[in-house]
């Protein structure tokens, strides 16, 4: 599992004094860029196909920062599926994403299958956030 901490910005907010939605999506990109450069290393290339988020609660610039947190959940012939959170430093679960990304040749700019290479990578890092989600994950949590 990736975990980072960002700094909520005066540029994040919306008219309305609360992040904008838009910017959850850029925070959302941040932790998964790192999580698959941790997991496959910094010469792959990956694009989003999906992102699908469910709102929680409001994040306002009184919040300071938020912590981001992604984990693999399952890889297909060119695809990987993450689940994120967003939650303010103090906790509270702000948002939770689910995303879909595809290996992508840089050169044919079309997508292209996962390398074996990947595959054991990715089985190694996704067995060990399922193994980080269930240690956090209270007796009463579990199904």
């Amino acid at each position: 599992m990736e975990e980072i901490e960002i700094a909520i910005r005066w540029r994040d907010m919306d008219a309305y004094g609360h992040v904008n939605n838009a910017v959850y999506l850029t925070y959302l990109e941040e932790c998964r860029d790192r999580w698959v450069r941790r997991t496959l290393g910094e010469d792959v290339g990956f694009v989003i196909v999906r992102v699908a988020i469910d709102f929680r609660r409001e994040l306002s610039l009184e919040d300071g920062s938020v912590v981001v947190a992604c984990s693999g959940t399952g890889y297909g012939r060119s695809s990987i599926r993450t689940a994120e959170t967003i939650r303010a430093k103090a906790g509270w679960l702000a948002a939770e994403s689910e995303s879909v990304i595809v290996a992508h040749g840089a050169g044919s700019r079309r997508s292209r299958p996962i390398t074996d290479r990947e595959r054991s990578a990715l089985d190694v890092a996704i067995e060990a956030d399922r193994a980080s989600v269930r240690a956090s994950e209270g007796p009463g949590d579990r199904t």
